[in-house]
């Protein structure tokens, strides 16, 4: 393999208590009820704005939401880093890949803003191919877009390319661009939904024996 691409929130970095205290900070604001971090694993993954439609009471208008996701966006992006933080053993595996000779890539759902200021936060001085988040430009994951818009920029092909991903979205979207996906358990989803993947792994190390 020559790029690995890998998924932001719950691959790389934990970030659910930032994510979930703004949708809740934003909730509270309305008087709406709260959700427990837990449940947040399951809303996210899709976009900002999925995540605030599903934090919301069934048969919110699509006005209300559009006016809770601007709050939302506004909170989060002043306290995205409070809480959140590297998986163990990440940050190291970034920079012996980066080392070794291998091209870096983040595809993340979440806004492009706060995908580059974790990324430059958390893994300063690695020159990533690319790092991309949601934008005009490109469909959300699991469209395949977004993946090869970055292969074609790594100027490397599908055969030299893996994804690493913690949900079905990660497994899918590597499938839909025609690579393999490696999925890690530590994340936001649960294995059974790890299945289709073609490769599972518990721990950075693993990872890194696989991708090296």
């Amino acid at each position: 393999m020559k790029l690995v691409i890998f998924d932001l929130d719950g691959t790389l970095l934990d970030t659910i208590d930032d994510l979930g205290a703004a949708a809740n900070h934003v909730l509270a604001q309305h008087g709406l009820p709260q959700h427990d971090m837990s449940e947040y694993r399951m809303m996210v993954g899709r976009g900002m704005r999925n995540l605030i439609r599903m934090a919301l009471p069934e048969g919110t208008s699509d006005d209300t939401i559009a006016q809770m996701l601007a709050e939302f966006l506004a909170w989060y992006r002043e306290h995205l880093d409070i809480s959140t933080r590297p998986y163990p053993g990440m940050q190291e595996l970034v920079r012996s890949l980066n080392e070794s000779g291998y091209r870096l890539a983040v595809a993340s759902n979440k806004i492009q803003e706060g995908t580059e200021k974790l990324v430059a936060e958390f893994f300063p001085g690695i020159p990533f191919a690319a790092v991309m988040g949601n934008c005009p430009s490109f469909p959300l994951k699991p469209d395949a877009a977004l993946v090869r818009h970055i292969m074609d920029k790594a100027g490397v092909t599908a055969s030299d390319t893996v994804m690493v991903g913690d949900s079905g979205i990660d497994i899918e979207t590597a499938h839909n661009a025609g690579i393999p996906a490696i999925a890690v358990s530590w994340g936001f989803r649960p294995l059974s939904e790890l299945t289709a993947a073609d490769h599972i792994v518990h721990s950075a190390d693993q990872l890194r024996t696989l991708l090296m």
